[in-house]
């Protein structure tokens, strides 16, 4: 087996009730480096992340979940990362399949694995995902696919591994602060024609496990479909973007 250096990065907001189970499902035999980026949580999650042992980047106020990422990302490569997994500290994800999701990248098939948590219908909706997200999931991930000629089974993963040289490419810190930020992300990835896989993951929807709300959920929409408006002027040629600017065309 490939010995790759992989940072595990975990973007947290006030996840206290769901970390230690979250870091619990890593699998063992790995070398991990667990990298925690605190959005100013108000609760214990930074006491409970230090106890396991893991490096903690402090944000001193809430920049958002885009901004967190960004953090994310920057600190992991700085740490010498050749594979970084992003994680949701919420226990939503199954991490277990982790080395899964790695060894693909390692054996140079994709640039960016997702877990797809949509297997089928039933199982997301038994498994707690509300009718309406699911909804969205299933109508933006088929829209996605579509125009930039993917067949992802789902566009809104919140565990996904990508390759050193893949965040070397984006230039992820001219995106969003916001929750769009994961959308762009592949948006860009599809631009620039990275290589683009999934595996499936079970899906869990529990009261600890985060959220966003109907609102939110609207502005996410309406933002993703400005970066995909976005990307087809730049391919028209009608206006520039630094979003889908390669770092390494600069």
């Amino acid at each position: 087996m490939k010995l790759t250096k992989i940072a595990v990065v975990m973007p947290a907001l006030n996840a206290e009730a769901t970390l230690e189970r979250t870091v619990a499902d890593l699998p063992s035999g790995r070398d991990l480096d667990l990298i925690l980026v605190d959005d100013a949580s108000t609760d214990g999650t930074v006491e409970i992340a230090t106890r396991l042992g893991m490096h903690i980047v402090r944000h001193e106020a809430t920049l958002g979940y885009g901004a967190n990422q960004k953090t994310c990302y920057v600190e992991a490569l700085a740490r010498g990362a050749e594979v970084v997994v992003m994680l949701h500290p919420d226990y939503q994800y199954d991490a277990r399949l982790l080395g899964v999701m790695v060894d693909i990248i390692d054996a140079d098939v994709c640039d960016i694995v997702l877990g797809n948590r949509i297997r089928t219908r039933s199982e997301a909706l038994n498994n707690g995902m509300p009718l309406w997200k699911y909804l969205i999931n299933r109508s933006s991930t088929f829209m996605e696919n579509f125009l930039l000629g993917q067949t992802l089974g789902e566009f809104h993963s919140g565990f996904r591994a990508y390759s050193r040289e893949a965040l070397e490419r984006i230039p992820f810190p001219n995106n969003s602060d916001d929750f769009v930020f994961d959308q762009e992300i592949l948006i860009q990835a599809a631009y620039f024609g990275l290589r683009i896989g999934d595996i499936p993951v079970p899906v869990r929807y529990m009261p600890e496990a985060s959220s966003i709300n109907v609102r939110r959920s609207i502005r996410y929409g309406i933002s993703t479909i400005g970066c995909l408006m976005a990307l087809l002027f730049k391919k028209l040629h009608l206006r520039s973007d630094p979003r889908f600017v390669e770092y390494i065309d600069r």
